[in-house]
Formats: structure tokens, sequence, C-alpha cells
């Protein structure tokens, strides 16, 4: 894969909405382990709260879809690979993000909880209108500090 396709699938699976209209996967591998993940997810999801024993489940289930996003990602980034295997690995990680983004909703969390992940968000999406309103992507930002 040359370097525009890479950039272009780096930019799909960062761009904000990425995840609209995507369905989370029925299986996926993660970390070496066949998952039922979207019976997982619909499972959690249609009780009301998580009771504390289920939660540490979640929790180790978020950190773990985590830990594999991040791992598929460099792959397409830093990977030798074909550019319809990076294609497939986009779209893998956008359902892991369609995933975490339902798990990251359950239930009451603390407001302290709440406040910041909302905080988090908007500060995304800030950064992200700032780039395209000044025309500015990480790359073209590295490459001018290293005049």
């Amino acid at each position: 894969m040359d370097e525009y396709e890479r950039k272009l699938l780096v930019e799909r699976i960062g761009r904000e909405g990425a995840t609209v209209g995507v369905s989370i996967p029925e299986r996926i591998t993660v970390q070496g382990q066949e998952i039922d993940l979207q019976e997982f997810v619909f499972e959690i999801k249609r009780r009301d709260t998580v009771p504390s024993g289920e939660r540490e489940r979640v929790e180790e289930a978020k950190k773990n879809l985590r830990r594999e996003r991040l791992q598929r990602k460099q792959r397409i980034e830093h990977g030798e690979i074909e550019f319809e295997e990076g294609e497939r690995l986009a779209e893998s990680i956008v359902g892991i993000d369609r995933a975490l983004e339902a798990l990251e909703n359950l239930g009451p969390s603390s407001v302290e909880d709440e406040a910041k992940r909302q905080e988090a968000m908007d500060q995304k999406r800030w950064m992200n209108f700032l780039k395209q309103v000044l025309g500015r992507d990480d790359s073209s930002s590295k490459r001018r500090g290293t005049r």
C-alpha cells in the first residue's frame, strides 16, 4: 500500500462520526481470543444498569478492545500490508469503535466521569474543527516545525 492510501485509511478511522450507521461486528478476535462481540454488547445493553459483578467484566472487555484497536491501527500505519487488508482492518477498527461507544454509554455513571468524558469529546471536536479551518493536519504541523 502506498503512503496516500495509508493516510486515507488512518483518516477514515479517526474521522468524527465514523461509526454512524456501522454495525457492531458479530464475532471478532481480540487479543487472540474469539469473541461474540455483538451478542456481548447487546446482552449488557439490555439491562438498565450494569451489576457490580458485571462491571469488572465490561471494563476488562473495553480495555482489551482498546488494545486490539491500537494494534490494528499500528498495522495500518506501520505494517507492510496490501490496501485490501488495510481496508479490512479499518472496517474492523470502526466496528470496534462502535462497540466501545455502546459500552461507554452504559447505565448511570458518576457525574464527574460523565463531565470529564463530555469535556474530552468537546475538546476533540474543537481540535478537529480548528485543523479543518486552518487547513492543518498532524503531518504538516510536524513538517513546519522542522524548518
